[in-house]
């Protein structure tokens, strides 16, 4: 596979790039950024290390993350490469999708679509949980073992990768993820969309559906770590945290659920904690937190 570097920087002692490929998932061509810690090797094969992929929320892009959460100076000490890729494809051509916020570019939801015209390009669960980690794996220094995080529709993300692979990632956690997008505006709108309008489909792609299908099925629950501040605008309507930690106090599932008085949607708030998610990360990569 043919790569094509668009920039690469120094941070924190490392290397962030932007990396420009073809994806097979979405028939197009698609951007990830990736940091790579000094202690990650320059040449294959060399000093392979854990990575962290990171899913951004809606309207947002491969940048926002790098260029916002404050998280390469830590993540550099830990020796954890970040994995950050786009949120949508954005340039398969695929008609409507440029016509709302919330659907289409910047708005894939990390589903498979299987409705036309979005289902020959709309793959980001696909893209997140294999292609783009064979990629990662096979043309830099990072190894298979991961974890995952995202904010708001990439927290949503987030825990669907994990809970839909039981044992692929080491960790999940979330900031103001939509756990519950069968019951809100962003869900119903994105999953009917994508998916059609049979809500049963839905609920594969619904966290606190799939929480409550992995225990009936006996699985070992997850590390994970969810993050939510109080003054979010969007607590209420679209987020509706509660309904995923009763689903979880109901089931004695752990989840490490952390509120934080006043913080709001925005990168303000994820910089404020993005260090105790990589920590928590950390720990379970079998990397050294006490730095």
């Amino acid at each position: 596979m043919s790569l094509n570097e668009l920039s690469q920087v120094k941070v924190s002692g490392g290397r962030l790039l932007r990396v420009e490929h073809l994806s097979t998932a979405c028939q197009s061509q698609m951007t990830f950024a990736l940091f790579l810690p000094p202690q990650a090797g320059k040449r294959l094969g060399q000093n392979k290390v854990p990575a962290l992929y990171w899913l951004s929320g809606l309207t947002c892009n491969d940048e926002n993350f790098s260029q916002k959460a404050g998280a390469f100076a830590l993540a550099a000490k830990l020796g954890m490469a970040i994995v950050m890729p786009d949120t949508s494809p954005r340039s398969a051509n695929v008609e409507g999708e440029n016509d709302s916020y919330d659907v289409g570019t910047g708005a894939g939801f990390y589903v498979d679509a299987t409705q036309a015209p979005w289902s020959t390009a709309y793959n980001m669960y696909s893209y997140v949980t294999q292609e783009l980690p064979a990629l990662i794996q096979n043309h830099y220094c990072v190894n298979e073992t991961s974890s995952i995080s995202g904010h708001s529709m990439g927290g949503h993300g987030a825990l669907i990768c994990a809970l839909k692979n039981p044992g692929k990632y080491a960790s999940v956690s979330a900031f103001a993820p939509i756990t519950s997008p069968t019951q809100c505006p962003w869900g119903k709108k994105g999953l009917s969309t994508y998916l059609g309008g049979d809500e049963s489909v839905w609920e594969q792609w619904d966290a606190n559906q799939l929480v409550q299908k992995n225990h009936a099925l006996g699985l070992a629950p997850q590390a994970m770590l969810i993050d939510q501040g109080t003054s979010d605008p969007f607590y209420k309507d679209q987020l509706m945290p509660e309904l995923f930690n009763s689903t979880c106090e109901r089931l004695e599932y752990p989840i490490d659920y952390r509120e934080r008085e006043g913080y709001d949607h925005s990168y303000y708030y994820i910089s404020s904690f993005i260090n105790e998610h990589l920590r928590f990360h950390a720990a379970h990569l079998g990397l050294q937190v006490d730095l």
